[in-house]
């Protein structure tokens, strides 16, 4: 479906430039993805197409229609998967340390979405072609459990339980510093980093509700060993909420310092609980993946130290 988005600009607006104003309206559109429209003429001002560098005038009427997005062929591919549990309506995986999820330009194959169309051929169709069954994402980075649901009722089942925050979703993480209090909730919202769009920040303006309620287990001289429990889900909500407040995840290449921490390859970030209630019997469902072999390796190292 072409989706249809317009806009009048204000007074304050006036002088930014059009791709700057189109992202701060939608904080889950990218620069690039922005100046992609422009350049296809997806933008019009005025009704007169727009180069990406002009600048807004008060009263400017801007209209942006987003077309339908190509679909892309996913190939099924037979890649092992670890199935925590599995029924008619959804299934849970343990996702490793290094799998993308979905599709995505750069990464068309290797998928979690390649080895289920694999594994099974009933998937909600919901999502569309590229994200059949996806209800929620984990980080190619991170490992651990993600629920995907195999037909459209189940589908919008999970989607309104993850809305309505009467999932459970507890997260492993090693970061970097002594937290010196035990328990802690961050409630700060999270946007795009308007200085970096590959990435999300702590921010008010164009950002969404984010809280992150944390246990410290263990401390070792330079990290400490925590579980997160998300209230919500934002996108790399841990990784930005642990930044935040100043214990950025050891191994982060995005968000945690530029010196390589631990020997793990990506943040030391594994999700090790999920609890939802089943769609179609209302039964209540509880899951536990345990830690991969490098968290363990390097909680390991730490203690011996």
């Amino acid at each position: 479906m072409v989706e249809q988005h317009e806009w009048n600009i204000t007074g304050e607006q006036q002088g930014e430039r059009i791709d700057k104003i189109l992202t701060s309206f939608q904080n889950e559109w990218s620069r690039t993805q922005v100046q992609n429209w422009i350049n296809d003429e997806c933008v019009k001002v005025n009704n007169m197409p727009v180069k990406r560098n002009y600048k807004v005038m008060e009263n400017d009427h801007v209209q942006l229609i987003i077309p339908e997005p190509e679909e892309l062929q996913v190939e099924a591919e037979n890649i092992p998967i670890a199935v925590v549990y599995e029924d008619e309506d959804v299934i849970v995986v343990n996702k490793p340390r290094g799998m993308v999820v979905h599709p995505a330009p750069g990464h068309s194959s290797g998928t979690l979405v390649n080895a289920l169309m694999f594994h099974c051929n009933d998937l909600s169709g919901i999502n569309g072609v590229i994200r059949p069954g996806i209800v929620h994402r984990i980080d190619k980075d991170t490992s651990g459990l993600i629920m995907v649901a195999k037909n459209d009722r189940a589908h919008e089942s999970l989607v309104n339980q993850l809305k309505a925050k009467t999932t459970k979703r507890i997260y492993k993480a090693i970061v970097h510093g002594v937290i010196p209090h035990q328990h802690g909730t961050i409630d700060a919202p999270i946007g795009r980093d308007p200085k970096d769009r590959q990435k999300m920040t702590v921010i008010e303006a164009n950002s969404k509700e984010a809280v992150t309620h944390f246990t410290v287990l263990e401390t070792f001289n330079n990290f400490s060993y925590v579980q997160c429990e998300l209230e919500t889900g934002r996108t790399h909500q841990i990784r930005v909420h642990m930044k935040y407040i100043g214990y950025p995840l050891a191994g982060d290449p995005k968000y945690g310092p530029k010196r390589k921490s631990l020997q793990i390859d990506g943040q030391a970030l594994h999700a090790e609980v999920l609890g939802f209630k089943h769609p179609r019997t209302g039964r209540e469902l509880l899951f536990e993946a345990p830690l991969p072999e490098d968290m363990k390796e390097q909680l390991a190292l730490l203690r011996s130290q």
